[in-house]
Formats: C-alpha cells, sequence, structure tokens
C-alpha cells in the first residue's frame, strides 16, 4: 500500500512540471516525440504557437473576427478555454478592450471542450464586435491583437492588416478545433 501511494505521488509530481517564464516569440522545435505526462500532453505554451489572422465577416451591424492558434512545437499540447485578447491600434499600442466569455454569439455557438493539438495543428477562436450606425460612441478600428493561450502568461500577437471596426467589447468564443473560427 505504502509503495503505491510513493508512486501515485511521484507521478503527481512529475505531472505538475516547472513554471519557467515564457517570452512572446513563437519557436519551432524539430523534434519528433511527443512527451506526455500520466495526465496526457503538456499544455500549450505560447513559445510553441503562433497566432494569425483568418478573416472577418458581417452582419445588421455585427462583426466576426477569426483567429487561429498553431501549435510550432514538436511535440502535441492540450488546451481548453478562453485566450485573453486585446486590441491593438495601428501603432501596435493598445486599444480598450473589455473582453466577455460566451459559448454562443450572433454567428451561432461553440461548446467549451478540452483539445489535443498534434504539432502543425490549429486551433481556433472568434471575436464578435459591434459595428456601424447603432454603434456607441469611442469606436475606432483596430490594426492587431494580442492574446494571451488559456492558462498563460505570455502574449502572441498578429495584425489585421484591413483593420477592423471595434468599440471597446468584444465577445471571445472558446478554442475550437481546425482553422475555421466560424460555425
Amino acid at each position: 500500500m505504502r509503495a503505491a501511494l510513493i508512486v501515485i505521488a511521484a507521478l503527481a509530481l512529475a505531472a505538475c512540471g516547472g513554471s519557467g517564464s515564457s517570452t512572446t516569440t513563437s519557436t519551432t522545435t524539430s523534434a519528433t516525440t511527443t512527451p506526455t505526462t500520466a495526465a496526457g500532453p503538456v499544455r500549450c505554451r505560447a513559445a510553441d504557437l503562433t497566432l494569425s489572422f483568418l478573416g472577418q465577416q458581417g452582419a445588421t451591424g455585427h462583426g466576426e473576427l477569426g483567429f487561429a492558434l498553431r501549435n510550432t512545437s514538436g511535440r502535441s499540447c492540450a488546451t481548453i478555454g478562453y485566450p485573453g485578447v486585446l486590441f491593438l491600434d495601428r501603432s501596435g499600442a493598445p486599444l480598450p478592450t473589455v473582453p466577455a466569455h460566451t459559448t454562443n454569439d450572433f454567428f451561432g455557438s461553440t461548446p467549451l471542450t478540452a483539445l489535443v493539438v498534434a504539432p502543425g495543428g490549429t486551433v481556433s477562436f472568434r471575436l464578435g464586435v459591434t459595428h456601424g450606425i447603432s454603434s456607441p460612441a469611442g469606436c475606432t478600428t483596430a490594426y492587431g491583437l494580442q492574446v494571451i493561450p488559456p492558462g498563460e502568461t505570455a502574449t502572441l500577437r498578429t495584425t489585421i492588416a484591413s483593420g477592423a471596426y471595434e468599440c471597446r467589447t468584444a465577445t471571445v468564443s472558446p478554442l475550437r478545433p481546425g482553422e475555421s473560427a466560424f460555425p
């Protein structure tokens, strides 16, 4: 019985891992192994991901912006939840951004699901914004987005070349598998 408890404790400690710092730059590795813990793949880290803008669509004063996170590491990683988001102006300075997490927005629903991202694999999410004549004062155009992946503190950035109209608030969908942020 005591030996079994020691083995369980050792596995639990191994699954915790370290809490080293990460950078905001993505890193690509050429490893082909898939390290996992007793609980499964390691958590997706910002240093192992790249962020890209997928596009936007809109209807009746509502806009949806799609973004993807690609696993550039040589191992699978696990993630679940909502990314942290911050809109950026043309020079990369922060714009006021108030995110609201939701599984159901104007364009459909996205369930909150635990995901395993294979090397080279992608997960995506969408942001909902309000625009048009009914928009409140203080709206502006965002030309970039800064993202913190779920469970991380390091950030990633991407540009929105054509710009996206934003009014300080945005709904944020949970991550979903693949590159199609839209239902």
